[in-house]
Order: structure tokens, then C-alpha cells, then sequence
């Protein structure tokens, strides 16, 4: 009896260190990295996830048609004394495979069964009871040889050492290009990341196990001990490769091609994970380099134009053998240093002309790139609005890469040559968007208007945030040369991860009646037909736009949450504007917020109702403001504030924002219960109240009684146990034997 009571004890205060913390809060599910970032449209196949804060995970979350999927495993990161605790029930396992106790988690057989299904197979057709166990024994023999394979206890970085496995399929018909990709608990939603729908064949590297922190001096100790014949793949084109950079690590590729074929070999890097963790720059920066079958280098970059992701467009010079490899330009890595590398004769758009067009009739002058002859170009339908929209080409089936082109209600202008001098400069009606190039080295482009003392303007370039190279530099001078306004960069805070606000900005006041010059050029003196730009020259829009941060959110039953919500304000707007919830579901609300007149963000609060949703949830805010007469709406672009080399803060725009409603009252379900009965937790012990006190910490009596011996581990270093072994348990790593043995050495113990 009084064992039973211990064991009471015991496990209401194991529920109560398991429990308690989640009371307080809930953290919000985070995933740094997938790998690999994307497959080929009609495939099934495993990817890896690696976060923090995934417990419980259940669900994965994908925009877009024509993708499913769903978690196979989950691997938590574990510490030392669960990592022994694991050795010593394979040691168990091991020891007496007829007799081992093979219960176990239920919920492991699908994750055996992706992982291994030849064993679950043979498993399956056993007819003894005996060899059944013995089956059953090897399997838990061969997870926990996993886990602990996989267990890193000094992690290069901890937040994404937690791994989920999900098994993903693409549809045949699945839409190509990028979409984002959540997980999701039963308390939370992580925020997206990219994912890629492909149309080539997919080559995929085996996945990293978490790389190990470097020491300073022992670096070398860190490093990834790759097998030699891994470091160089051979592949067939056209093919997409997928990969994971360790530190020092040089991955190659190996493939045949023929003379005057004109290859593509372009990257995604940055494109998948715009920012890592504690990482300078804040990003995988990937070098390629291409060799011939002598080793001769033929092309070598590190960048596309102003892009970190690099693309080598090659027309190979002879048949034969040519390999291509990547590194990071400073030989870092880790596991969430992803590339996707698509190789082969695909189109691919270079630059656009012009950079946009007027609503209802856009159209394009020119589109160089590679293998476009003969491309459809998929331009936006006729009844689009004002905005920056994203276009590609189709040739036979085959999507480029989409480029971004930008969509206005103004008068829209070409720029016309000869125009580099005052004398040269072109005559333009206000208001107006102007549609040119910097096409030689240091060219600059002259526009010249008429204007009325105290008139305000605007002269605004749209270069940079519309994929043109061009870091441009304006400047308005007078009939006379004088310079009245100048400006080379300006930030933006809805460029998302552009790192560089190279696009100018002025507004300002004209001092007299008169003839006025505008003229923009390269910073660099830098120049060619990609060196692009829209020149808007008019008197002030008064406009804002809207980010919500974070974009996803999550909530217990009658409560609500808290999101942040930033104002771009243009061209002077400073009043205020009102935000509520745009066709919330009938259970969701929130009351109106203001953010204050010329202020740059507001906290938005909204909540839900008694019941919780079975599903995360979509949710927009919207903003309403006078400007003029008029009362205009727009809607809150959900976004994520990522940090940049520790230092610059970035708004990262996401497809929409996600918001989980859970009952606090209900813990999820663990894949394992324990084999006893626990009593239901009643709430936390009494503010002060202290592990109880076992005779062996109290002193010896004066009248000479011998002391209990003082044993070896205290009450908390017990209840510590405890918790490991209850967690390790439920995870389904352990048998029933072997976890009784070990709770009742903890009871004698105490």
C-alpha cells in the first residue's frame, strides 16, 4: 500500500513539472529549415523539418492545389541523461531479445513502416507469438538506434534541432512554382517557409543529422565526416538537385552534355530561407563554380545580377563530361544551409521591358533570356488592379522563372534617346511614369517639366523592388543647373528580404515658376539592357500600406491574441487609420484599433469564441483611412520580422495569416499513455511549498541515534528523472519492463 501511495506521489508531481510550464504560456512553433525544399510534380517522397517548440506536432499546412501531406515522426531534442537512458534500454533490447518486453508505442508502426517497410512487412507475416516479439523488440532496437544516432547535445544551433519528418505528394497536374509550408500542434502554428513544386526529375543528398557547435580551436572536430564517394553525384539533365552545405564542405555534380546546348543552372538558396540564425551575412550566401572533365573552370559566380542566389547561363563549348559545384563563399554550414539547383536547356527571363504598364493595357517590348523562342508569356488578365503582380513564360510546358511587373493607373511615358544632357532632355507632362533604361556605362537619363512656385512633387524610382539591377541615384535641378533636391537610396519597408533599398525617393516643394530637370543614373555607373526602371514624376499620392506581424497566431478558448500591425505611410499621408477584422467567421472578433495620426504601428487585439477550431484558421485585417474626400481601404499583408546580421530587421511578407483556437483544459494526447494510471493534476502546489522531505536530509538526532545515510541523488535530481522517463515513455522508446524498473528505482531512492 504504501508503495502505491509513493507512486501517486510521484506521478502527480511528474504531471505537475510536465504540465505547469504550459499553463503559463504557450510558445509559438518554429521551423527553420525543410529539406528537401521542394519535389517533382506526380512524387511522393519524406522531408525534413528542423524547429523548436514542435510537441505534439500534427499537421502540415500547404498553400496552394495539388499538394498533401502529413507527419510521419517526430524527433525532440533530447539531453544527456535521456540519451543513456535510451542506451540502456537498447542495451536491454539487446540483451534478451526472446524475453524483452515489446510493448510499445502504437502510433510508432506507421513511422516504421515509411522508414523500413521491408521489416514491418516481415513482421507482419509472423506466425509465433515468440518470434512476434522478437520481431517487435528489433524494431524499438532499431528506432532508438535512430534517435540516439540523431541526438546532438551541443547543437551549432539549438532552434532548429528538433526534427519532424512529413511525407509529401505532389499531384501530376500540381501548379509549378513556390509555396509555403507551415506545421502545426494543437497549441500553435509555426510560421511558412518555401516549398517548391518542380517539373524535372529531383536528385536529393541524404538529409544532415544537427550539425555540432564549433569550438574555437576545435573546429575541426565539428566537422561533417562525409564518406569521399558522396562528394560528387552523377546526374542526367534536365534535373533538379537538392543538397545541404556542411562547414567546409564542397558538393559536386557530375553530367554529360553536347556542344551549342544552352544550359540554365540556376539557384535557390536565399529564395528558401531568406535569413538563418545567428549567421553573418544573415543567409547561405552559394558560390557556383563549373569544370570541365580536366578540371578547367568555364564559369564561376556568386551572385545573379544583385541577387545572392547565382545563376551560370552556359552555352557549352564541346561534348563531354562537366561538373558543377557548390559551396557557401565563406565555407560555412550546417543543416539549414538548403540549395535547390535546377540544371538544364529550361527558360529563363533575364529582365523585362518595360517594368510595367497601365491597368487594362500592359504589354511588353521585350523579353531576353534563355530558351524563350517560341514562349508564351503569361501576362495578368486584363481586369487586374493597380499593384505589382508576377509573370512567366511557358514554352512547351516547361515555366520559367516569374519575374515581378508593376501595374498603375497613371499616364505612362517611354523614354526616348538622345536624352543624357539638359540640352538633350525630354519633355514630360506631370503626372506621369516613365519607362526607361540605363543602357550605357555612366548614362544618365534627363527629363525635363514645367512646375509653379510652392508646387509639390514627387520623383520616385522603382528599380530594385522590381528584380532591375539598377541601384539608382536621382537629382532635380533648376533651368540654371542648381540643385534643389537629391536622394540615392530610401528605405521601404514592404521590400521584404531586399537587403539593399537602392530605389531613390524625393519629395519636395518647387521654389519658383519654371522649367525643371530630373535626372536619374547608376550609382555605380553600372549599365545594359536589364538596367531597368519606372520613374514616377507627379505631385503627392497620399497612400499607405499595411504588415501584420506575426503571421500566425494562436489562442485558448474565450481569450484572444495580440499582433502587431505596421503603417508604410507615402508620399506625406500622416492621418490616422482604423483596423478591424474583413469577414471574420461568425466566432472571431475584435474591436476597432486606430493607429494614431502619423504613427507607425498599432497592436491589434482579436479573440474568439467557447469553442476551439479543429483547424487553423485564415484570418485579414484590413485598414480604412480618409485620403481626400475619399475613404480608402487596404488590406494587412501578414508578414514575419526576421533579423539580418544581428542587427538589421526585415518584414518578410507571407501568403496569408493563421490562427489555432485550443481548449487549455484539454493536454494533447500523448502516442503512448502510461502503463498505470496517473491521478488527474489538480492545479500547482501552494506558493512556496517545497519537494517533500525524506528522512535521509534530516540531521542526526543529539541523543546519538545514527543518521539515515544521505543518498546519492536529491528529490529534485528524482522528480528530474521522473519526467524523462515519463516523456521517453509516451514518445513510445520504451518498454513497460524496463520503465517500471526504472520508476522503482526512483521510489526507493525517495
Amino acid at each position: 500500500m504504501r508503495r502505491k501511495s509513493n507512486r501517486i506521489a510521484l506521478l502527480a508531481m511528474v504531471v505537475f513539472m510536465v504540465v505547469a510550464p504550459a499553463l503559463h504560456a504557450q510558445k509559438r512553433p518554429f521551423i527553420g529549415y525543410v529539406y528537401p525544399a521542394g519535389g517533382q510534380q506526380g512524387t511522393t517522397f519524406q522531408v525534413r523539418l528542423g524547429g523548436q517548440d514542435l510537441d505534439s506536432v500534427d499537421t502540415v499546412l500547404v498553400t496552394g492545389p495539388g499538394v498533401t501531406a502529413r507527419v510521419v515522426d517526430y524527433y525532440r531534442r533530447m539531453n544527456n541523461q535521456e540519451v543513456q537512458l535510451l542506451n540502456e534500454q537498447l542495451e536491454a533490447l539487446k540483451k534478451k531479445p526472446s524475453s524483452a518486453d515489446p510493448t510499445m508505442a502504437p502510433a510508432m508502426a506507421p513511422a516504421m513502416a515509411a522508414e523500413n517497410p521491408a521489416m514491418m512487412s516481415e513482421m507482419s507475416a509472423v506466425k509465433s507469438p515468440e518470434t512476434d516479439k522478437q520481431g517487435v523488440a528489433k524494431s524499438l532496437a532499431a528506432e532508438i538506434e535512430q534517435r540516439t544516432r540523431e541526438a546532438v547535445q551541443t547543437p551549432a544551433c539549438a532552434s532548429i534541432a528538433s526534427i519532424v519528418l512529413v511525407e509529401v505528394t505532389l499531384a501530376a497536374d500540381a501548379p509549378p512554382g513556390r509555396r509555403e509550408l507551415r506545421l502545426a500542434t494543437p497549441r500553435g502554428v509555426s510560421n511558412p517557409l518555401s516549398f517548391m513544386v518542380g517539373q524535372v526529375p529531383e536528385s536529393s543528398r541524404k538529409p544532415m543529422i544537427s550539425a555540432t557547435l564549433q569550438v574555437l580551436g576545435k573546429e575541426a572536430s565539428a566537422l561533417r565526416k562525409r564518406p569521399p564517394e558522396e562528394a560528387e553525384r552523377s546526374i542526367t539533365l534536365p534535373c533538379t538537385v537538392n543538397g545541404q552545405v556542411a562547414s567546409g564542405e564542397v558538393n559536386r555534380y557530375r553530367f554529360q552534355a553536347k556542344k551549342g546546348q544552352r544550359l540554365v543552372i540556376s539557384t535557390l538558396a536565399r529564395q528558401l530561407i531568406p535569413y538563418v540564425a545567428d549567421a553573418v551575412p544573415g543567409w547561405f550566401q552559394p558560390v557556383l563554380a563549373l569544370y570541365d572533365a580536366n578540371g578547367k573552370e568555364q564559369a564561376y559566380v556568386d551572385d545573379y545580377q544583385f541577387k545572392p542566389d547565382p545563376v551560370i547561363l552556359f552555352e557549352v563549348p564541346r561534348d563531354g563530361e562537366y561538373v558543377c559545384a557548390i559551396r557557401d563563399a565563406i565555407y560555412r554550414g550546417r543543416e539549414d544551409f538548403v540549395y535547390r539547383i535546377t540544371i538544364g536547356e529550361m527558360p529563363f527571363i533575364t529582365g523585362i521591358f518595360p517594368l510595367g504598364g497601365p491597368v487594362g493595357a500592359a504589354r511588353l517590348s521585350k523579353i531576353p533570356g534563355w530558351g524563350l523562342s517560341g514562349a508564351k508569356l503569361d501576362m495578368p488578365p486584363a481586369n487586374a488592379g493597380p499593384g505589382v503582380v508576377e509573370i512567366s513564360a511557358n514554352k512547351t510546358g516547361l515555366v520559367s522563372n516569374r519575374v515581378p511587373f508593376e501595374l498603375d493607373t497613371l499616364s505612362e511615358a517611354l523614354e526616348k534617346e538622345p536624352n543624357n544632357k539638359t540640352a538633350d532632355a525630354q519633355q514630360v507632362t506631370l503626372p506621369v511614369i516613365i519607362n526607361g533604361r540605363i543602357e550605357k556605362p555612366d548614362d544618365w537619363d534627363v527629363f525635363c517639366f514645367t512646375g509653379k512656385a510652392n508646387d509639390p512633387v514627387v520623383i520616385e524610382v522603382r528599380a530594385r523592388r522590381l528584380d532591375s539591377p539598377l541601384d539608382s541615384v536621382i537629382k532635380l535641378t533648376d533651368a540654371t543647373g542648381k540643385v534643389i533636391a537629391f536622394n540615392d537610396d530610401c528605405e521601404d519597408l514592404t521590400a521584404g528580404t531586399n537587403t539593399h533599398h537602392a530605389d531613390s525617393y524625393l519629395m519636395t516643394q518647387l521654389p519658383a515658376d519654371g522649367t525643371y530637370f530630373v535626372h536619374i543614373g547608376d550609382t555605380a555607373r553600372h549599365s545594359g539592357e536589364e538596367y531597368s526602371y519606372r520613374l514616377r514624376i507627379s505631385a503627392p499620392r497620399p497612400d499607405f500600406e499595411l504588415r501584420v506581424v506575426p503571421s500566425s497566431a494562436s489562442f485558448a478558448i474565450k481569450t484572444g491574441a495580440t499582433v502587431s500591425v505596421y503603417a508604410v505611410r507615402k508620399d506625406g499621408f500622416t492621418g490616422p487609420i482604423k483596423l478591424t477584422l474583413k469577414n471574420p467567421p461568425p466566432e472571431f472578433t475584435a474591436g476597432p484599433v486606430t493607429i494614431p495620426e502619423n504613427q507607425p504601428l498599432a497592436k491589434f487585439y482579436f479573440k474568439g469564441s467557447a469553442t476551439p477550431t479543429t483547424t487553423p484558421v485564415e484570418l485579414s485585417i484590413v485598414g480604412s483611412a480618409m485620403l481626400g474626400t475619399q475613404e480608402t481601404t487596404r488590406d494587412a499583408v501578414p508578414a514575419e520580422d526576421r533579423m539580418q546580421a544581428f542587427l538589421w530587421r526585415h518584414l518578410v511578407p507571407a501568403n496569408d495569416l493563421k490562427v489555432l483556437v485550443y481548449d487549455s483544459k484539454i493536454q494533447p494526447q500523448p502516442k503512448h499513455p502510461l502503463p498505470f494510471n496517473a491521478p488527474p493534476f489538480v492545479g500547482p502546489p501552494a506558493p512556496g511549498t517545497k519537494p517533500p522531505i525524506r528522512p535521509a536530509d534530516v540531521a542526526a538526532p543529539a541523543n546519538g541515534t545514527p543518521a539515515v545515510p544521505k543518498p546519492k541523488f536529491t528529490a529534485q535530481q528524482i522528480f528530474g528523472r521522473l519526467k524523462q522517463l515519463k516523456i521517453l515513455y509516451e514518445d513510445g522508446l520504451l518498454t513497460d519492463s524496463f520503465y517500471e524498473q526504472k520508476v522503482t528505482e526512483c521510489e526507493t531512492d525517495l
